[in-house]
């Protein structure tokens, strides 16, 4: 069965494009021209990733981000106005799982769509990894602190994966990027932190304060063992 990806914007010739391309690489397409007729579209019958356009009519993408994010972790691929990186930091700070540029090239959104979807999929037959109170399922694609499982997007799943299985070793946010994209495609170190702090929010005792994610300063982050963890 083709995945279903839901396109929010108003601008329909730019919908009706991407639509056709997308329909023409195998996928189901529906379109919105709101954000109120994208949050009914989503709870009608859940996409399986979501491209949401900052500018609408009505709702503003990032707060149509996260209304979807209260009732739903679908990826979403957030295009911004370009050049301004301060909209794509909101946006991955509200739980967008990548971005774009307009204008872009349709190969490109393509590729980070497929990205963002590989991702979701994951891998089965992975060990779980355990870290004391912290498990992380590759398998199910969960982290669970204390057995309850934590708010986390597809990337910063894939964020925390990365950094747990090299857990002890220094990772800069070039090899982070290469890790978990999977693809040769544009990004800014600030992604990264951005992600890593919505990561600690979330597994982190005292967040301002972090004992698992270590930030090394002028090099990266590492995942850092407890004696617990033994």
């Amino acid at each position: 069965m083709a995945e279903q990806v839901l396109i929010v914007d108003d601008d329909t010739r730019l919908s009706a494009m991407l639509a056709d391309y997308l329909t023409g690489n195998g996928f189901a397409v529906r379109s919105a021209a709101s954000a109120a007729d994208g949050l009914s579209e989503l709870q009608k019958q859940a996409p399986d990733a979501v491209i949401l356009d900052i500018m609408l009519p009505d709702i503003d993408g990032f707060e149509t981000c996260r209304r979807i994010r209260a009732v739903s972790d679908v990826p979403v691929l957030m295009l911004t106005a370009k050049g301004e990186e301060t909209d794509r930091i909101v946006g991955l700070e509200l739980g967008a799982d990548d971005y774009l540029p307009k204008p872009f090239n349709p190969r490109e959104l393509l590729a980070r769509l497929k990205a963002i979807l590989r991702r979701r999929r994951g891998t089965g037959g992975e060990r779980v990894l355990r870290f004391g109170r912290l498990e992380i399922d590759p398998g199910s694609r969960a982290a669970r602190l204390d057995g309850t499982e934590c708010r986390l997007t597809s990337h910063q799943f894939d964020l925390l994966l990365a950094l747990a299985r090299n857990a002890g070793r220094t990772l800069s946010r070039d090899q982070l990027m290469d890790m978990t994209r999977g693809e040769e495609l544009e990004a800014f170190d600030r992604s990264i932190d951005v992600h890593v702090s919505r990561i600690r929010a979330a597994i982190e005792t005292d967040p301002k304060h972090p004992r698992r994610l270590i930030t090394v300063r002028g090099a990266g982050y590492v995942f850092a063992r407890y004696q617990d963890d033994l």
